[in-house]
């Protein structure tokens, strides 16, 4: 039958597809999809070896699924790491991934009196927020870049969450610039627009 044989190839292009995903959330999706529709079809002509192969990964992307949306606003799962900006992981971090952020934030230049924050999962370095005090308590959000395997979780949010830390350097208000991308995320970790800039009052340490 036609249409069985085009659910098989669509499942094994899902699973190829996936394999070649940078983001974790997104290759989970498609390698459940991929996986479920390949156990299927395998079940049907009777490829049992292979249909529970599939089941099995299914069942795999599912636990991970599921792990990975519960910890995604989980202060539990992600710690935040106050760095100097001479910190040697931190230009390390920077170095490495300086062609995307480049792409992503033009112009960018670790500034000597700025703040670095790191953002970890375990032991995987997955975000940098870097803050420039430009005076009077203010601070500059001149950095917000997150990894291509966790920009889907967003986990810079956890910096902004725990304003006690800027608090900590003397900031009472953080402002940024954000292009029309990334101001949904700003929204949502407590920026609001002003005439001049996007603005976050910082709560006291």
């Amino acid at each position: 039958m036609l249409w069985l044989e085009v659910v098989g190839w669509l499942g094994s292009v899902l699973v190829v597809v996936s394999l070649m995903q940078a983001r974790v959330l997104r290759f989970r999706v498609l390698n459940l999809i991929g996986a479920v529709l390949a156990t299927g079809y395998n079940a049907i002509v009777g490829i049992w070896a292979f249909a529970v192969m599939n089941g099995a990964i299914a069942i795999i992307d599912v636990y991970w699924l599921w792990r990975l949306l519960r910890e995604r606003h989980d202060e539990r799962a992600y710690a935040v790491v106050d760095v100097g900006t001479g910190d040697a992981w931190l230009r390390h971090f920077l170095d490495v991934h300086a062609e995307e952020i480049g792409r992503f934030q033009p112009g960018f230049a670790l500034a000597d009196d700025a703040s670095a924050f790191l953002v970890a999962r375990g032991d995987e370095v997955v975000g940098v927020v870097v803050v420039r005090d430009v005076g009077d308590g203010v601070g500059v959000v001149d950095l917000d870049w997150v990894t291509t395997r966790f920009r889907d979780f967003t986990p810079g949010e956890f910096v902004y969450r725990r304003s006690g830390v800027f608090a900590e350097h003397g900031l009472r208000e953080l402002h940024v610039d954000p292009g029309p991308a990334m101001r949904e995320y700003f929204g949502k970790v407590g920026f609001h627009q002003t005439a001049t800039a996007w603005v976050r009052e910082v709560e006291a340490a």
